[in-house]
């Protein structure tokens, strides 16, 4: 027999050529059946058919229909971002009553866009600008262009170089990623890390086309780090938290600034207050240092408009 072949909800979303936020939308109305995973949803091939058999001559509603009538004030919360921190907060929004916690695992770049298009409630973005030497609003604000936003800081941690054990290539700065005999895992576009990346290369003078392993693509840190620790690259931007799991060294290159993005508008109110009160509390400052993030000015309004 084969194995059931398993969807996440961006794949699903794409094979029916609807939002992610449509496809919450039939979870949560029963009409598609789900699982969750953590903090994320699969859906099931046969579910999927399941669904497009059903709304073949039946009362289903269209998806088109419902995309229409999906807003803000339905009940769930869609939380973007990959940094298990953001699980934590989604943890502690459902503990408060906020609203149901959906987990989406894009990158920063993608969450904003899903942000502009009204496909996420809350999203986390770590972002670096080369030309400002600072995080996120730059991008924020270009991306967001005509909405209303709140930008909440939430943690500071050590982003870097993964390396093999030993650091065998002695690389410690930027332009080392492109010596002859180094290759490197990356990460997929979007993802913070790889801006970073990205940033670095500009700023340092360096052809993206000088870097051995450039379109070797992973997508997660731990997936750069394996990818390092098994020999199949030399070197992946990523976070210090991961280089123990992955048994590799890691060379800090950059303090990065994790940030929180909320529209504002009537149907948002309270969920702000949510998250400003959660991000506030000593309790949940507590346990996220207790895990090595940096808490400091945890809930501080950085920017809104």
């Amino acid at each position: 027999m084969l194995e059931e072949e398993i969807y996440t909800v961006e794949e699903v979303a794409r094979l029916l050529k609807v939002s992610k936020l449509t496809v919450y939308d039939l979870i949560k109305k029963d009409e598609l059946e789900a699982y969750r995973v953590g903090r994320q949803m699969r859906i099931e091939r046969t579910a999927l058919e399941a669904y497009k058999q059903r709304g073949r001559g039946s009362n289903l509603k269209p998806v088109e229909v419902i995309e229409n009538e999906v807003s803000a004030t339905a009940g769930r919360i869609i939380i973007s971002g990959q940094d298990p921190c953001m699980d934590l907060l989604a943890r502690e929004l459902e503990g408060k009553g906020a609203g149901q916690p959906l987990r989406s695992q894009s990158g920063s770049l993608d969450g904003l866009v899903s942000m502009y298009r009204g496909e996420a409630d809350i999203v986390s973005t770590h972002l670096f600008d080369g030309d400002t030497k600072t995080y996120n609003i730059p991008y924020i604000r270009k991306l967001l262009v005509s909405q209303s936003f709140v930008v909440l800081h939430f943690i500071k941690r050590e982003a870097g170089i993964y390396v093999q054990k030993g650091n065998p290539e002695n690389i410690s700065e930027w332009p080392d990623l492109a010596k002859p005999g180094i290759t490197i895992a990356n990460r997929e576009p979007g993802a913070g890390a790889r801006v970073l990346l990205d940033e670095q290369l500009r700023l340092n003078g360096i052809g993206k086309d000088s870097v051995a392993g450039y379109d070797s693509i992973y997508t997660s840190h731990l997936a750069v780090a394996g990818a390092v620790a098994a020999g199949r690259a030399n070197a992946g931007v990523g976070i210090s938290r991961v280089a123990g799991s992955a048994n590799v060294d890691f060379v800090p290159m950059i303090t990065e600034q994790y940030d929180i993005v909320l529209l504002k508008n009537q149907h948002t109110e309270k969920l702000i207050q949510h998250v400003k009160d959660l991000l506030r509390s000593v309790d949940l400052q507590e346990e996220l240092a207790s895990v090595g993030y940096d808490t400091t000015g945890m809930g501080e309004v950085l920017y809104e408009q």
